[in-house]
């Protein structure tokens, strides 16, 4: 029996869509105002899915304190107010699209979560706009 579990943690943080290997021109077509020069910023929420049994003794998925911890101090104290472009190592040849960082997220908490929770990440750029990765 597997049971799921969520903490939704926020982060604000800049960045700018760019391909290098693109004319300006045509990022201007592809990203638009997501390709703006001096960037642009969003007020980011993630949510953090573990799924797996409960365990009879704590009567726990997960210790959420220690996954609050694990997010904070791998995921948010990285990346909050943060111009992701310029200021951080994972994006610095990777596009930082709301797809790819969700991605980057899940492989940070996939190292540091045993593999028999199952994990999901979703993050919200905006209310409106979220995606969703769980490593297949």
């Amino acid at each position: 029996m597997k049971t799921a579990i969520f903490r939704k943690e926020h982060f604000n943080a800049a960045h700018r869509l760019h391909n290098p290997k693109w004319s300006s021109k045509k990022n201007q077509e592809v990203f638009g105002k997501c390709n703006n020069e001096n960037y642009h910023g969003h007020n980011y929420d993630l949510i953090v899915k573990l799924e797996g049994p409960i365990d009879p003794d704590t009567g726990y998925v997960y210790d959420m304190k220690l996954l609050k911890d694990l997010i904070r101090e791998y995921v948010t104290d990285r990346f909050d107010h943060k111009n992701l472009n310029l200021d951080t190592d994972e994006f610095k040849t990777l596009n930082p699209t709301a797809e790819n960082i969700a991605v980057v997220i899940w492989n940070i908490l996939r190292e540091k979560i045993e593999k028999k929770y199952d994990l999901t990440v979703r993050l919200y750029e905006t209310e409106r706009n979220f995606v969703e990765y769980s490593g297949n």
